[in-house]
This record gives structure tokens, C-alpha cells and sequence, in this order.
């Protein structure tokens, strides 16, 4: 049986032009190989499976090359060090003693030193000096993911190559080209779903690829992907955003059911909706189309969905979708999470979020009686009629007071109720006024059993500036107790003052705070200070402070 090679070593790249997506670096190191510039220490620095190693080694073996004797094999000029085994001074110190031989054949010894971040300290120092006066038969070629934990001395002494991540395009164009040479047949948004899932890394996207091929050796599809991966393809998330803009609560939920019943997490769900409303975002405006990292036909449908909907509606989405991801590690029940931010946004389109202090949700009453024929621009308006009221009359008066009663009710639930804040009242008043009404409302609290609250209110009298109620108090504590009852004592003195424009500003003043005692010390000082029997009294009784 035929040896099996896994897709990354088979098809690592053995010439800078088989690289993809560093076509700046490999550009400067052929450049530098041709001028006979090329530095003695090179950092190669960047994420996991971007081409580092390859690099390092194709730049290795083209340093030793050239017309005459470009078919030599220089390969005992190559020496591979991995720091994440190799990281002691020891190790450190044969390598110093080999770089001082030079080489038998051509006229480059070459090092690559891979995970070069794991060196201990002690090796780093003694790495030194050989790095920053290598003989000149020699190069070094440190390569490493963590850069950061490089000493500066060390980073200053190499030139440096940062490696960006393969962007989806470049990945998927490379595994076209494995497939052709495979006779593997694809689906362009297979692809794509793998080089998402492969964020960047060319290694991790063919290591996903074979397990794919593990699966269906003939063909590459989405559903293949999607299940072997784990992943929902983008149709789920845009048949979502279909069902949102027609305001189907129920398909909706139902579509959320089906995803969960296939495996899938909810918030898995939920964060992959996400990102499709950022794709969606980002497609609204032609200068930030080319953010979006994906195949030609996947980004078409992006663009032509992002059409229908208003940049407003995708907004309020990302706010409800972004809420629930951040409350879903803490919720008890993590489903009902999930399942009440899916009604909201599905009734994004139909009420208006503007006037509403928080997102609602669309009686089903709607579903029941209403057919669904909605704009994903024009919201759709429902009209309501008011309900009947049934009034029992007397037989000797035609109204009764009951049903006065019930008239002025249903005319206050049935009309909607706008206030305007302009037009609030906003009479004149003395601070004195305003004293008065603050320790109406201290005594109010403390017959109720607010005793903590009422002592603090106590603590200051309350100063009028420019509608604002001034008050000190003597530490933090007590500015924190009060402020999570302004609510209801600004209630209480806008009424009583008739003022609808007042505010509380509390402030922590440090010199009030020394008025108040609170050690047992600081108590008999202040004792003693208002009667000097008080130290007699303790002294005769041998009393304790």
C-alpha cells in the first residue's frame, strides 16, 4: 500500500513562489539574495502555520545556490535546532562551538532556530555575542509565535520578518489548486467554510481539509463541511434575517429548534448571527465591501441581502445579539435567553424602538389574526381598535357613578399616554421651599421604616443651584445609598414643588466626613471636649477608651 502523506508536508512549498500570502516577505528575501544584502540574523515572527518553517528553509537552501551549481544539494549546510526540546545553555553552547567551523561545501552555513521563544534567559545571554558577531560563513534564522517573549536584546541584534495571517481568499485559491491536482471536486462556499474555520493558518485549513476528503474522498460540499466541522453554513443565518425582516416569530423559533436539535449550541447560533449582521453592516457602504474575507459568489448574496434591510434594523440586531451573548454564561435557563432575544428581534421591524425604553415583543395575538405582509424599510402599521365597553345602567338614572368611573378608566387605558418633557411644569421656587419638602419626604421614609435612609438625608441641608439640589456627604457610602433612591425623592419633590427640571448632585466632601466619629476614641474625644468630668469619671473608674 502507497505511504499516505498528510496535505501540509505534501504540499509544503519548496520555492518562495509557492508561498501564499506573503508575497512582501518572500519578495524582500529574494531581493536581498540577489543584492547580496541579506542580514546574518533573521526573526521570522507571526501566527501558527502562516509559511515560517517553509520560508526559513526555502531561504535556506537558495542562500547556497546559484547558476553554476544550482543542482547541488547543500542540505549538510543546514542545521535545525528546535528551542521547545533544545532550550538549556548547554545546547546553546555546542551550537556557538559548531558556528566557528565553516562550511566543506558552499558558502553558507545556515541555523534555523524554530520556537526560538522558548530559550530559557541563561540561554539567551549566552546566545548573544555568537548572534551579534556571527563568523561570516554563517546565518541565523530564529523563528518563533511569541514574539514578545523574545529579550530586546536578542530582538535588536536580528532583522525582522512579521508573517501576517493568509487572508480566506488566498487559502481557498490554494486549495482550488490542490483539488484540481487531486481530481477533487468542490463547492466554492465549502471552501470558504474552511478557510474560516482555519482563521488565517494554511496548515490548520489543509489538516481540514484531508479529514474532509477522510469523509468523501470524491467531493468537497457544504454539508459535508458543515457537518464534520460543526458549523452552520451562512444560509441558516440568512434565511434568519429573512424571517426577522417578515417579522416570523414562530419560524424563527422553530429554525432555532431544528439547530439545536442538530448538535449545535444556542449561542453558537446566536454568535454566528452575529457576525453575519456585521457582514451584513459592512456591506451597506462600497469602501468597506473588501472587508469581508469571502469567495466572490458567497459575498454577492452578503451584498444583495444587505439591500433589503436598513442599517438601523442591523443595529438593533447587533445590540440584542451582543446583550444576550454577554448574559448567557451567567442565565439560569439559557435556552429562554436565547429564545426571547430570537422573538425580539423578530419584531424588530414592527415596533418602533425609538420610543421604547427597551426592546418588546409582538403579541402572538398578531400571528393569529393578522396576515404578514411587511417592507423591510416601511415598517408595517397595525391598526387597533379600542375594545368595546359594556356599561351597566340603572333603571331610573342613565349614568351611574360606577360607570363614570369605568368611562374615565377605559379612556386612560385606551388612549397612549405621550409626554413631552418640554412641556412638564417648571415653576419658580425658594430654597426654602425646598428644604422643606426634602425633610417632608425624610419623614415620610422613616414612618415607613427607612431609618438608614432617613438618617442620611438628615446629614446635610440640601442647597439650591441652577435646579440642582446640592448635597455633601461625609464619605462614599452614603453617596451610594442615596443615589439608588433618587428616583423616588426626585419624584416625590418634583411633585411637591411642581418642577419637573430638578436634579440631585451629591458630592463626598472629606472635611464633613472628620465630623463625624466613628472609633471609640474619636467618641470620647468628642465627649470630653463638651465636658472635661467625662475623663474624671473614667480615671476614678479605671474605665478603658
Amino acid at each position: 500500500m502507497e505511504e499516505y502523506i498528510v496535505s501540509a508536508r505534501k504540499y509544503r512549498p519548496k520555492t518562495f513562489d509557492e508561498v501564499a500570502g506573503q508575497e512582501a516577505i518572500t519578495s524582500t528575501l529574494v531581493n536581498a539574495i540577489n543584492n547580496n544584502q541579506l542580514a546574518q540574523a533573521l526573526l521570522f515572527t507571526g501566527p501558527r502555520g502562516v509559511g515560517k518553517t517553509s520560508c526559513a528553509r526555502i531561504l535556506a537552501k537558495m542562500i547556497n545556490s546559484s547558476i553554476d551549481n544550482d543542482k547541488q544539494d547543500f542540505a549538510y549546510n543546514i542545521f535545525e535546532l528546535d528551542a521547545a526540546s533544545n532550550n538549556s545553555v548547554d545546547d546553546i553552547r555546542n551550537l556557538t562551538e559548531q558556528v566557528r567551523i565553516p562550511p566543506q561545501l558552499g558558502k553558507y552555513k545556515v541555523y534555523i532556530i524554530d520556537e526560538v521563544h522558548m530559550l530559557s534567559t541563561s540561554a539567551f545571554n549566552a546566545f548573544l555575542k555568537t548572534l551579534e558577531e556571527p563568523p561570516k560563513h554563517c546565518i541565523f534564522i530564529l523563528a518563533t509565535t511569541e514574539k514578545h517573549k523574545i529579550i530586546p536584546t536578542i530582538l535588536s541584534r536580528c532583522q525582522i520578518y512579521d508573517f501576517k495571517r493568509i487572508t480566506n481568499k488566498d487559502i481557498v485559491e490554494y486549495l482550488i489548486k490542490i483539488c484540481k491536482k487531486e481530481g477533487v471536486e468542490f463547492e466554492a462556499e465549502a471552501l470558504d467554510i474552511i478557510a474560516n474555520k482555519a482563521d488565517g493558518a494554511m496548515r490548520d485549513a489543509l489538516s481540514i481539509f484531508d479529514r474532509i476528503l477522510s469523509y468523501n474522498n470524491k467531493e468537497i460540499t457544504v454539508k459535508d463541511v458543515s457537518i464534520n466541522l460543526n458549523v452552520l453554513d451562512q444560509e441558516i443565518y440568512s434565511k434568519s434575517i429573512d424571517l426577522i425582516l417578515e417579522n416570523k416569530i414562530p419560524e424563527l423559533l422553530l429554525l432555532l429548534d431544528s439547530v439545536i436539535s442538530k448538535g449545535f449550541e444556542g449561542i453558537n447560533y446566536i454568535s454566528g448571527l452575529s457576525t453575519y449582521c456585521r457582514n451584513l453592516l459592512i456591506s451597506k457602504d462600497e469602501k468597506t465591501i473588501t472587508l469581508l474575507d469571502y469567495s466572490d459568489k458567497s459575498k454577492k448574496k452578503i451584498i444583495d441581502q444587505a439591500k433589503k434591510i436598513s442599517p438601523e434594523i442591523i443595529i438593533n440586531c447587533l445590540e440584542l445579539l451582543n446583550k444576550c451573548e454577554i448574559n448567557y454564561r451567567s442565565s439560569i435557563n439559557q435556552r429562554l435567553l436565547i429564545e426571547l432575544t430570537i422573538m425580539q428581534l423578530g419584531s424588530l421591524t414592527l415596533l418602533d424602538q425609538k420610543k421604547k425604553s427597551s426592546f418588546k415583543i409582538i403579541p402572538f395575538e398578531y400571528f393569529k389574526n393578522t396576515k404578514i405582509i411587511t417592507s423591510s424599510l416601511n415598517p408595517v402599521k397595525i391598526k387597533v381598535e379600542k375594545p368595546k365597553l359594556d356599561i351597566k345602567t340603572s333603571g331610573n338614572s342613565g349614568l351611574s357613578l360606577n360607570s363614570i368611573k369605568t368611562i374615565k378608566n377605559h379612556e386612560f387605558k385606551s388612549n397612549e399616554l405621550i409626554v413631552d418633557p418640554e412641556k412638564l411644569p417648571k415653576d419658580e421656587f425658594t430654597e426654602d421651599k425646598l428644604v422643606i419638602s426634602w425633610n417632608k419626604y425624610s419623614e415620610k421614609i422613616e414612618n415607613s421604616g427607612k431609618y438608614n435612609l432617613a438618617s442620611i438625608l438628615r446629614i446635610d441641608t440640601p442647597k439650591l443651584k441652577d435646579n440642582n439640589i446640592c448635597v455633601e456627604l461625609p464619605n462614599s457610602t452614603n453617596k451610594i445609598e442615596l443615589e439608588s433612591n433618587q428616583h423616588d425623592l426626585l419624584k416625590y419633590i418634583r411633585k411637591d414643588l411642581n418642577n419637573y427640571d430638578i436634579k440631585l448632585k451629591i458630592t463626598v466632601n472629606e472635611k464633613i466626613e472628620k465630623k463625624f466619629t466613628y472609633t471609640s476614641k474619636e467618641k470620647y474625644d468628642l465627649l470630653r471636649s463638651k465636658n472635661n468630668l467625662i475623663d474624671k469619671l473614667r480615671v476614678d473608674f479605671k474605665l478603658s477608651i
